[in-house]
């Protein structure tokens, strides 16, 4: 299963940062087990929608050229804050630096002005056809499925 967690892109300067929002709703299936009796969303999803941020920049930078944005390395993640359903979880990316196939972000999400978590980010992103070449007719279909998404959250 996949998950998209970004609800929308608020701003996006490629090459230099991102904003996005995720919105927590009871009606998310994890929120029953995590916790019974109190619901949060899960440590490892807020460092994901963090991720997922990420690479929409990545993406919009590089005109979506990479089928594959995946983290590589998260580094001084820090949890502040519970984020519980009705809740809007804002986060921000900035580029620190960037070679070829790899990013490094600094990350923060906040709830209203409060920091709810905060981290490092390695980002590596490529395309299948580098290392199988015959596998690389699904970069472009990945791309276009990113294309279809980015037109439904992002900014206007």
């Amino acid at each position: 299963m996949r998950f998209q967690l970004i609800d929308k892109i608020v701003s996006l300067k490629p090459g230099e940062s991102i904003t996005t929002i995720k919105n927590v709703s009871l009606a998310e299936e994890y929120l029953a087990d995590h916790f019974p009796g109190f619901a949060v969303m899960p440590g490892v999803l807020m460092l994901e929608a963090m991720t997922q941020s990420a690479a929409w920049l990545i993406r919009v930078t590089d005109d979506f050229k990479d089928s594959i944005v995946v983290l590589q390395e998260a580094r001084n993640v820090r949890y502040n804050h519970f984020v519980q359903p009705g809740e809007t979880l804002t986060l921000q990316v900035q580029i620190l630096d960037r070679k070829p196939g790899q990013t490094k972000v600094k990350a923060e999400g906040f709830l209203g002005d409060q920091t709810a978590l905060s981290a490092r980010l390695v980002l590596s992103h490529h395309n299948i056809g580098d290392k199988v070449p015959s596998l690389g007719w699904k970069d472009a279909e990945m791309a276009d499925e990113m294309r279809r998404i980015y037109s439904l959250i992002r900014c206007d």
